[in-house]
C-alpha cells in the first residue's frame, strides 16, 4: 500500500504557552484572545462568535491563541499586555494591527485581515488578475 497522507490537524484554538513567536513568524497570523479567566463572559462569547468562522479563518493561515491564565505570563503577554479581555490581531510579521476590549464578530475580524497589507500581497499572487 502506498504512504498515507497526514491529515491536517482540524482548525482549534492553541494555549499561549504553547506557542512559539518564532516558529510561526511570516507562517501563520496570530489573533490572540486575552481574559483573567476562562469563565469571563467577554471570552465566551468572543470563543463563540469565532467558532463559527474556523473555516475562513484557516484559509487565511490564522493561529487562534487564547490566554486566560494572566498569573502564568505567557511570552505574548508579556509582549502586549493585555488588560483583562482583549482581542489583538497581528499579521504575519507578529505586529499588533488591531486591539479590541470587547467581543468582535468573526466576519469583521476576517475582513479586517484581508486588508491588511500582507493578506492583500498574498490575495494578489494567488490571483494576478485581480491587479
Amino acid at each position: 500500500m502506498g504512504a498515507e497522507t497526514p491529515e491536517a490537524a482540524p482548525f482549534a484554538p492553541v494555549p499561549a504557552a504553547q506557542v512559539v513567536e518564532a516558529d510561526l513568524l511570516f507562517l501563520r497570523r496570530p489573533v490572540a484572545v486575552f481574559a483573567d479567566s476562562p469563565n469571563d463572559p467577554n471570552f465566551t462569547r468572543q470563543m463563540e462568535l469565532l467558532a463559527r468562522y474556523y473555516d475562513d479563518l484557516a484559509a487565511r493561515d490564522v493561529i487562534l491563541i487564547i490566554d486566560t491564565d494572566p498569573a502564568a505570563m505567557s511570552d505574548l503577554r508579556r509582549k502586549l499586555r493585555p488588560r483583562g479581555f482583549s482581542l489583538v490581531l497581528m499579521d504575519k510579521d507578529w505586529k499588533p494591527s488591531i486591539r479590541k476590549p470587547l467581543p468582535w464578530d468573526g466576519r469583521e475580524i476576517i475582513n479586517s485581515i484581508d486588508k491588511m497589507p500582507i493578506a492583500r500581497s498574498e490575495a494578489l499572487e494567488k490571483n494576478p488578475a485581480g491587479r
